[in-house]
């Protein structure tokens, strides 16, 4: 089978960003399938363009997954107008270079953003292949939500758009249960869930983190870790007035690893807040992911205080688990109830500074507690949402849509 991932935003393993489609590539490689990607030449979390702005460049990485990267525009962290502009960059490109690939089985579109849904959909009825669409993000729901999507008539086309999609195409992956019931609603029928996850094998809970301690200048600190975009939907302002409420007790430092839009507005506002136990880092590749993780003694998860959030699994939170890391976890919903199942970590009201000083605070006089909720939630991610059980049960899905069977496997 050829399966065709289109995915503006994929990361592989060298490069900062979630990596749920390349993990997956692999082991559909190793299962002997072929695997193309069409993505972009900007990174989601960065911002920072890759190749030049050439039109094209082609690689075949070490596991054999094609890599094609079209041109996209270079505005993606400036306003919403101008990533506005480099998805719809991408969807023309992409659609070009895709027209060029052959012998395609089943196309893989994902979203957000949701204008690749387009080329995926158009590629695969020009192809005769399988039109999966996967959905990580319930936009334009979250960017209502948050207030960056507010003109009426763009609000308009891009629940038309949605829906347009969710009935055209012939399978729908959703990655979070919380997902169901508005896929469901605006006309997808055929859908299935696989969940978001990690390889658990990259992770050693054992480890203790010394050399990155030592690199940033600590030993017996308690260290509280942010992993991940720096984006509106992340309130990371909330865990710098926590830090300024712990100002005065120098055993509590807050690192922050990663990149996005308000990456420099953070560090301004720590700056004036004078918040000596607050350190931004940049992003880093995956595969540096582990020790990073191994360092902290907490890891922090946390979004706005949104109804809709309360739908997602975030990618962080399986990683802190699968690190043996206690999660702070300020989002409410379906993650809170993987994460208090597990018994994994300590769930604080979204938006609520003081109640995530008393975790933090409550887990470094306990540390014992943290060390094994870290060792609960590594076991449960092993049981439940182990990456190649995950990558298993898609390629089980793709392999029943070519097919043609009537009922899911």
């Amino acid at each position: 089978m050829h399966i065709l991932i289109l995915h503006q935003a994929f990361a592989t393993l060298s490069e900062p960003g979630g990596t749920r489609h390349h993990e997956m590539a692999r082991y559909f490689v190793r299962q002997g399938h072929r695997v193309t990607v069409l993505t972009g030449q900007v990174s989601y979390l960065t911002g920072e363009g890759t190749d030049g702005g050439k039109w094209l460049s082609k690689q075949t990485d070490p596991f054999g997954i094609e890599i094609f990267r079209s041109y996209t525009y270079q505005g993606w962290h400036r306003s919403f107008l101008h990533r506005v502009f480099s998805f719809l960059s991408f969807m023309l490109s992409s659609f070009m270079v895709g027209l060029q690939i052959r012998d395609i089985d089943l196309i893989w579109g994902t979203t957000p953003p949701i204008f690749q849904g387009i080329t995926a959909w158009i590629l695969a009825r020009l192809k005769r292949a399988v039109f999966l669409l996967e959905v990580r993000d319930l936009w334009p729901r979250f960017a209502i939500a948050v207030g960056v999507l507010r003109n009426p008539v763009l609000i308009r086309l891009s629940e038309g758009l949605e829906r347009f999609l969710y009935r055209r195409a012939d399978h729908v992956v959703i990655n979070s249960p919380g997902f169901e019931e508005h896929v469901k609603g605006k006309g997808a029928t055929d859908i299935h869930l696989v969940a978001n996850g990690v390889d658990g094998s990259m992770f050693q809970p054992s480890r203790d983190g010394l050399p990155i301690r030592e690199e940033w200048g600590f030993k017996d600190e308690f260290i509280v870790l942010y992993a991940g975009a720096h984006g509106l939907s992340n309130d990371l302002e909330i865990v710098l007035v926590a830090a300024d409420s712990l100002l005065e007790r120098k055993q509590f430092q807050f690192i922050f690893v990663g990149d996005g839009k308000e990456k420099d507005q953070l560090i301004s506002h720590a700056q004036a807040l004078k918040l000596e136990n607050v350190h931004f880092l940049p992003a880093v590749p995956k595969e540096r992911m582990p020790e990073i993780l191994a360092a902290a003694d907490a890891c922090v998860a946390i979004l706005k205080p949104i109804e809709a959030y309360k739908t997602t699994y975030p990618n962080k939170v399986f990683d802190y688990m699968a690190a043996g890391r206690p999660v702070i976890l300020a989002i409410d919903g379906v993650i809170r109830d993987v994460v208090e199942e597990a018994q994994a970590g300590i769930f604080c009201q979204p938006g609520n500074p003081e109640g995530m000083v008393e975790v933090i605070v409550q887990l470094e006089k306990d540390r014992a507690l943290g060390k094994q909720m870290g060792l609960a939630g590594r076991q449960y991610v092993e049981k439940h949402f182990d990456r190649t059980i995950i990558a298993e049960k898609m390629l089980d899905l793709m392999i029943h849509f070519l097919e043609g069977q009537g009922s899911s496997p």
